[in-house]
């Protein structure tokens, strides 16, 4: 009887979860999420550039306008937040189908990030001869170059991590564990939505209250405001990282593919810790877990380019 409940309990458990699965991840709802962060962003640049012009035009006054309302440059600082809002989502979407794909998708937004970030500079810059001697005119040089070679960087990422090199199995162990370990991202994917949601609320209301002055207590930073959620939302992905690693023993424990998820969480964190820093030292670190990534990627691909020839060599 006992036996006969758990089963029961068991299926609907993962009845529940692929409910769940279907509302989060379907292609038809990705495909809805997307139209709809596209009209927000639409408005949200239409509205930040009214605002603009009526601070400008002294029709809104504020004491201390935000560096954000001085510009209309900086008004696609807003619909670019929307869309890094959208790549939040897309790194979720992925986490279950591939791990190299997830890890791809840090790397695109924190790049987005930094493209980000110079909309928001151009805003301020200082056109004068003094260039390497003014701060924002020598941060804005730094992202332009990394923005270059991030997007080369996450190019070759993409395309070594499409290469593939094992030779199909048909051991069904391995088939049940992959199934298995499936699962597993799956229900990470899943908790990571609502807690990703409530973090992105937290941080945007708090952002507004301590912008407008409501005497809202918080331990959180805002003296920057590219790191808003974002520093708190790569601390869930290095926990979620690490659960990935952890369970991946289940599936398997090939030193090589231990090794290449170990470095991919140690590039979560090197790009988190450039959220405490600033200047070329932020820059550099970024580049440099990118860089770690992509290096560490190269040296597994040939270590399975070497077990699959082994194990043809074991057939012949």
């Amino acid at each position: 009887m006992l036996l006969s409940f758990l089963i029961i309990m068991y299926i609907g458990i993962f009845k529940i979860l692929d409910f769940l699965y279907q509302i989060f991840f379907s292609e038809k709802n990705k495909k809805k999420f997307e139209r709809v962060i596209l009209v927000i962003a639409i408005a949200s640049f239409l509205i930040h550039l009214a605002i603009i012009y009526l601070v400008d035009f002294g029709i809104i006054s504020l004491n201390e306008p935000s560096e954000l309302l001085k510009n209309p440059i900086a008004a696609i600082y807003t619909p670019f937040s929307f869309i890094l809002v959208y790549e939040v989502y897309l790194l979720v979407y992925y986490l279950p189908k591939s791990i190299t794909t997830y890890i791809n998708k840090q790397y695109e937004i924190i790049s987005l990030i930094i493209i980000r970030r110079l909309f928001k500079d151009l805003s301020t810059l200082s056109l004068s001869s003094d260039w390497f001697k003014i701060k924002h005119d020598l941060q804005f040089t730094y992202d332009l170059i990394a923005s270059v070679l991030l997007f080369f960087l996450i190019y070759q990422f993409y395309t070594i991590s499409k290469k593939k090199f094992r030779i199909d199995t048909h051991d069904e162990v391995q088939t049940e564990s992959i199934s298995r370990f499936i699962k597993i991202k799956k229900i990470l994917a899943i908790s990571l939505m609502p807690v990703l949601f409530f973090v992105a609320l937290y941080s945007f209301i708090t952002w507004l209250a301590s912008y407008f002055n409501l005497g809202v207590s918080t331990n959180v930073s805002f003296k920057n405001i590219n790191n808003i959620f974002f520093e708190q939302f790569f601390t869930i992905l290095i926990i979620a990282d690490v659960i990935l690693l952890l369970f991946s023993f289940f599936h398997t424990n090939e030193f090589h593919k231990v090794i290449r998820n170990s470095s991919f969480i140690i590039s979560t964190i090197l790009i988190r810790i450039s959220f405490s820093v600033s200047g070329l030292l932020n820059t550099l670190l970024i580049v440099s877990s990118i860089v770690f990534g992509l290096f560490m990627l190269i040296i597994h691909n040939k270590f399975e380019e070497y077990i699959g020839s082994e194990k043809k060599d074991l057939r012949l």
